[in-house]
C-alpha cells in the first residue's frame, strides 16, 4: 500500500496501431510533463507503418514499456494496458492525441485530494493533422444528467482515473468498441464521483483515419451501451429520460443519413424530454444541416489563418 507521503505511480496507456506520424508527439508530451513518477504502456497492434521505428527510438527510457503484437483491435489493446498498468492511477492517451503541460499534474492533484472521485476530466483543444488549432472545448461542471442528456461524452484525452476501479468494472468491453471509452466512464459514475476541472489538459488531433468518422458505428454502440447500462435501467424517471433525450442528440449528430430535417427533430424532441438541457446546448445545433456547415466553416476559417499567418 502506498505511505501517505508518498506520490502515487500513473500509468498512462496508449494504444496504437499504424500512427507513426502521431505517436512521437504523444511520448514526449508525456515525457514533458512536470509529474513523476509515471509510466507509459504503449500496446501496439503490429503497426506495420514507421510506429516501431519510433517506439525503438524510447528503448532506453525506462519510464516507457512496450509491446507489438497482433490484438483484436482497440478494446483488446487498452484492456491488455489495464493488465500490464502497475499504477494506482490511471489514464488512457490515443496515439494521436497527446497532452498539454500540468495535465497530470492536474489530475493527480484532484484525484488524490478527495478519495471520493473515480475519475476527473478537463477540456481539450481540437487540431488538425499538422497541429493547427481548431478550436476548444468549455465543458459545463460534471453532473451525470447532463452527461447522458447534452454532452454524451466525456473527452478520454483529458481523463485521469482509479485504475483498480476500471479494473473492478471489467475495463473496456468488446461489445461495444465505438463507445467503449464513454461505456467506461459512465459505468464508473455510477460507482463513484466524478469532477470536471477548470483547466485545458490535452489535445486531440483530427484526421480522415478517426475512428469517429464511422458515424452509425459509434451511435449504433451508444444504443447499445445505455441498453446495457443496468444502473440506468434501475434509476429514477429524470435520468432515464435524460438518457433519452442524449439518444436523441446522439442520432442528430451521427445519424446523417436520415437528413438535415430529421436531425432538427430530433434536436426539438430532445429539448422537450430535458427541457432543463436548453441552457448548455449550442443554439446553432437546432438549426437544420447546422453540423456539415460547420465542418465545412471551420476549413475555410483554418485556409485564412494559415494564409494570414
Amino acid at each position: 500500500m502506498r505511505h501517505s507521503s508518498q506520490r502515487p505511480l500513473v500509468s498512462i496507456i496508449i494504444p496504437s496501431y499504424n500512427q507513426g506520424r502521431f505517436i512521437r508527439t504523444t511520448l514526449e508530451s508525456i515525457l514533458a510533463q512536470d509529474y513523476r513518477p509515471l509510466e507509459v504502456v504503449v500496446v501496439d497492434g503490429a503497426s506495420s507503418d514507421e510506429t516501431l521505428d519510433v517506439l525503438h527510438d524510447y528503448d532506453c527510457v525506462a519510464e516507457i514499456r512496450w509491446v507489438s503484437e497482433p490484438d483484436d483491435g482497440v478494446v483488446d489493446a487498452v484492456n491488455k494496458g489495464f493488465a500490464r498498468a502497475r499504477g494506482e492511477l490511471a489514464a488512457i492517451q490515443s496515439s494521436d492525441d497527446y497532452y498539454l503541460p500540468g495535465a497530470v499534474s492536474a489530475g493527480v492533484a484532484a484525484l488524490t485530494s478527495d478519495e471520493g472521485l473515480g475519475f476527473v476530466f478537463g477540456d481539450i483543444m481540437k487540431v488538425d493533422a499538422d497541429g493547427f488549432e481548431l478550436g476548444r472545448t468549455s465543458l459545463a461542471p460534471y453532473s451525470l444528467e447532463n452527461v447522458i442528456a447534452v454532452r454524451t461524452w466525456i473527452p478520454q484525452p483529458s481523463t485521469f482515473f482509479r485504475l483498480a476501479l476500471a479494473r473492478e468494472l471489467g475495463g473496456w468491453r468488446e461489445s461495444v468498441p465505438y463507445a467503449a471509452d464513454t461505456d467506461l466512464w459512465l459505468r464508473m459514475a455510477f460507482r463513484a464521483r466524478a469532477s470536471k476541472l477548470d483547466c485545458l489538459m490535452a489535445a486531440r488531433t483530427m484526421h480522415e483515419a478517426q475512428r469517429d468518422q464511422h458515424g452509425e458505428r459509434i451511435l449504433r454502440d451508444y444504443n447499445r451501451m445505455l441498453d446495457e447500462l443496468e444502473p440506468l435501467a434501475q434509476s429514477g424517471w429524470r435520468l432515464r429520460r435524460a438518457a433519452a433525450a442524449g439518444r436523441l442528440r446522439m442520432a442528430a449528430r451521427y445519424g446523417t443519413s436520415a437528413g438535415y430535417w430529421a436531425g432538427w427533430r430530433r434536436q426539438i424532441r430532445a429539448l422537450w424530454l430535458h427541457p432543463a438541457s436548453f441552457r448548455d446546448v449550442d443554439p446553432m445545433s437546432l438549426v437544420p444541416g447546422w453540423y456539415p456547415v460547420r465542418g465545412k466553416l471551420d476549413v475555410w476559417r483554418r485556409r485564412l489563418e494559415r494564409e494570414r499567418g
